[in-house]
Protein backbone atom coordinates (compact mmCIF):
# COMPACT_ATOMS: atom_id res chain seq x y z
CA UNK A 1 0.00 0.00 0.00
CA UNK A 2 1.19 3.24 -0.76
CA UNK A 3 1.68 5.99 2.13
CA UNK A 4 2.01 9.61 3.07
CA UNK A 5 4.48 10.18 5.77
CA UNK A 6 4.83 13.66 7.02
CA UNK A 7 6.92 15.56 9.98
CA UNK A 8 6.96 18.91 10.88
CA UNK A 9 8.58 21.33 13.20
CA UNK A 10 7.29 24.82 14.30
CA UNK A 11 8.03 27.22 16.42
CA UNK A 12 7.28 27.17 20.62
CA UNK A 13 5.15 30.08 20.25
CA UNK A 14 2.58 30.54 19.13
CA UNK A 15 1.18 27.44 20.64
CA UNK A 16 -2.01 27.62 18.94
CA UNK A 17 -0.12 26.91 15.57
CA UNK A 18 0.83 23.95 17.25
CA UNK A 19 -2.20 22.73 18.17
CA UNK A 20 -3.96 24.25 14.80
CA UNK A 21 -1.80 21.95 12.97
CA UNK A 22 -1.82 18.56 15.48
CA UNK A 23 -5.77 19.08 15.24
CA UNK A 24 -5.78 18.92 11.48
CA UNK A 25 -3.57 16.41 11.44
CA UNK A 26 -5.47 13.99 13.42
CA UNK A 27 -9.09 15.04 11.75
CA UNK A 28 -7.77 13.75 8.99
CA UNK A 29 -7.08 10.36 11.01
CA UNK A 30 -3.26 10.25 10.92
CA UNK A 31 -1.31 8.15 13.09
CA UNK A 32 1.88 8.75 15.00
CA UNK A 33 4.23 6.40 13.44
CA UNK A 34 8.02 6.78 14.72
CA UNK A 35 8.09 10.52 15.03
CA UNK A 36 5.87 10.71 11.42
CA UNK A 37 2.63 11.06 10.66
CA UNK A 38 1.36 8.39 8.29
CA UNK A 39 -2.14 8.57 6.37
CA UNK A 40 -2.84 6.45 3.77
CA UNK A 41 -1.85 8.09 0.25
CA UNK A 42 -4.68 9.36 -1.83
CA UNK A 43 -5.82 13.05 -3.45
CA UNK A 44 -7.53 13.98 -1.01
CA UNK A 45 -4.75 13.14 1.41
CA UNK A 46 -1.86 14.83 -0.60
CA UNK A 47 -3.56 17.94 -1.14
CA UNK A 48 -4.95 18.29 2.70
CA UNK A 49 -1.04 18.08 3.43
CA UNK A 50 -0.23 20.63 1.18
CA UNK A 51 -2.33 22.86 2.61
CA UNK A 52 -0.82 22.12 6.06
CA UNK A 53 3.19 22.55 4.43
CA UNK A 54 1.67 25.72 3.75
CA UNK A 55 0.29 26.59 6.71
CA UNK A 56 3.49 25.58 8.89
CA UNK A 57 5.34 27.64 6.63
CA UNK A 58 3.16 30.41 7.17
CA UNK A 59 4.24 29.85 10.79
CA UNK A 60 8.01 30.21 10.29
CA UNK A 61 8.20 26.21 10.51
CA UNK A 62 9.27 23.24 8.90
CA UNK A 63 7.52 20.29 6.85
CA UNK A 64 8.70 17.11 5.08
CA UNK A 65 5.90 15.25 3.18
CA UNK A 66 6.81 12.14 1.12
CA UNK A 67 5.40 9.46 -0.81
CA UNK A 68 6.27 5.81 0.10
CA UNK A 69 5.61 1.98 0.68
CA UNK A 70 6.97 0.04 3.95
CA UNK A 71 9.92 -1.68 2.32
CA UNK A 72 8.94 -5.12 4.33
CA UNK A 73 5.28 -6.72 5.24
CA UNK A 74 6.58 -6.42 8.83
CA UNK A 75 6.47 -2.54 8.62
CA UNK A 76 3.66 -2.53 6.46
CA UNK A 77 1.88 -4.55 9.06
CA UNK A 78 3.01 -1.88 11.72
CA UNK A 79 1.34 0.47 9.99
CA UNK A 80 -2.00 -1.15 9.09
CA UNK A 81 -2.08 -2.08 12.82
CA UNK A 82 -1.64 1.46 14.17
CA UNK A 83 -4.72 2.22 12.20
CA UNK A 84 -6.59 -0.58 13.06
CA UNK A 85 -5.64 0.37 16.73
CA UNK A 86 -6.49 4.38 16.50
CA UNK A 87 -10.05 3.74 14.74
CA UNK A 88 -11.10 1.10 17.14
CA UNK A 89 -9.93 3.62 19.70
CA UNK A 90 -12.58 6.21 18.00
CA UNK A 91 -15.16 3.26 17.78
CA UNK A 92 -15.01 2.37 21.27
CA UNK A 93 -15.41 6.12 22.37
CA UNK A 94 -18.28 6.03 20.17
CA UNK A 95 -19.90 3.12 22.14
CA UNK A 96 -20.06 4.43 24.97
CA UNK A 97 -21.43 7.23 23.87
CA UNK A 98 -24.02 4.98 22.63
CA UNK A 99 -24.64 3.99 25.73
CA UNK A 100 -24.78 7.07 27.06
CA UNK A 101 -27.38 8.12 24.59
CA UNK A 102 -29.78 4.81 25.93
CA UNK A 103 -29.45 5.67 29.74
CA UNK A 104 -30.40 9.06 28.25
CA UNK A 105 -33.21 8.16 26.70
CA UNK A 106 -34.36 5.97 29.63
CA UNK A 107 -33.92 8.21 32.33
CA UNK A 108 -36.49 10.26 30.70
CA UNK A 109 -38.78 7.56 30.16
CA UNK A 110 -38.76 6.87 33.79
CA UNK A 111 -39.20 10.27 34.40
CA UNK A 112 -41.97 10.36 32.35
CA UNK A 113 -40.34 13.89 30.68
CA UNK A 114 -42.76 13.68 27.89
CA UNK A 115 -41.82 16.92 26.13
CA UNK A 116 -40.55 18.31 22.85
CA UNK A 117 -37.41 20.02 24.10
CA UNK A 118 -36.74 16.35 24.79
CA UNK A 119 -37.13 15.07 21.57
CA UNK A 120 -35.00 18.07 20.40
CA UNK A 121 -31.70 17.83 22.49
CA UNK A 122 -31.82 13.65 21.90
CA UNK A 123 -32.34 13.93 18.37
CA UNK A 124 -28.96 16.55 17.98
CA UNK A 125 -27.10 13.91 20.01
CA UNK A 126 -28.35 11.38 18.05
CA UNK A 127 -27.15 13.57 14.67
CA UNK A 128 -24.17 13.97 16.34
CA UNK A 129 -23.36 11.01 17.03
CA UNK A 130 -24.06 9.68 13.08
CA UNK A 131 -21.91 12.29 12.11
CA UNK A 132 -19.18 11.02 14.36
CA UNK A 133 -19.58 7.48 12.76
CA UNK A 134 -19.05 8.69 9.38
CA UNK A 135 -16.22 10.67 10.25
CA UNK A 136 -14.85 7.63 11.48
CA UNK A 137 -15.59 5.66 8.47
CA UNK A 138 -14.16 8.16 6.41
CA UNK A 139 -10.64 7.13 8.20
CA UNK A 140 -10.84 3.73 8.58
CA UNK A 141 -8.18 2.01 6.37
CA UNK A 142 -9.22 -2.05 7.19
CA UNK A 143 -9.56 -4.14 9.67
CA UNK A 144 -11.20 -2.08 12.46
CA UNK A 145 -12.55 -4.80 14.76
CA UNK A 146 -15.25 -2.56 16.60
CA UNK A 147 -16.89 -1.23 13.55
CA UNK A 148 -19.94 -3.95 13.06
CA UNK A 149 -20.36 -2.74 16.96
CA UNK A 150 -20.47 0.70 16.39
CA UNK A 151 -22.98 1.06 13.52
CA UNK A 152 -25.07 -1.10 15.07
CA UNK A 153 -25.23 0.62 18.87
CA UNK A 154 -26.21 4.28 16.05
CA UNK A 155 -29.01 2.16 14.76
CA UNK A 156 -30.27 0.68 18.04
CA UNK A 157 -29.68 4.44 19.30
CA UNK A 158 -32.09 5.95 16.16
CA UNK A 159 -34.63 3.12 16.93
CA UNK A 160 -34.87 3.98 20.73
CA UNK A 161 -34.91 7.79 19.49
CA UNK A 162 -37.92 6.84 17.35
CA UNK A 163 -39.51 5.06 19.93
CA UNK A 164 -38.89 7.70 22.64
CA UNK A 165 -40.38 10.08 19.89
CA UNK A 166 -43.50 8.55 19.33
CA UNK A 167 -43.95 8.10 23.29
CA UNK A 168 -43.88 12.23 23.26
CA UNK A 169 -46.15 12.22 20.71
CA UNK A 170 -48.60 10.39 21.93
CA UNK A 171 -48.53 11.89 25.31
CA UNK A 172 -49.05 15.10 23.45
CA UNK A 173 -52.04 13.81 22.25
CA UNK A 174 -53.13 12.12 25.43
CA UNK A 175 -53.37 8.40 24.44
CA UNK A 176 -50.50 7.19 26.82
CA UNK A 177 -47.21 5.71 25.45
CA UNK A 178 -45.39 3.26 23.28
CA UNK A 179 -44.92 0.21 24.67
CA UNK A 180 -41.43 -0.55 24.11
CA UNK A 181 -40.52 -2.61 20.86
CA UNK A 182 -43.88 -2.98 19.90
CA UNK A 183 -43.88 1.03 18.60
CA UNK A 184 -47.72 0.41 19.75
CA UNK A 185 -49.40 2.79 21.82
CA UNK A 186 -50.40 1.63 25.49
CA UNK A 187 -52.80 2.88 27.81
CA UNK A 188 -52.26 5.86 29.60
Amino acid sequence: MKWLFFSYSLPAEPSKARVYIWRQIRRLGAINCQSSWVLPYSNEHLAELKRLVADISGYKGESLLIAGKALDKTQEELIAGRFRESRDEEYRELIEQCEDFFKEISRETERKNFIFAEVEENEEDLAKLKRWLTKIEKRVVEGATLRKTAVEKVKECERRFDEFTKTVYLHSQGKGTVHPGSGKPRGK
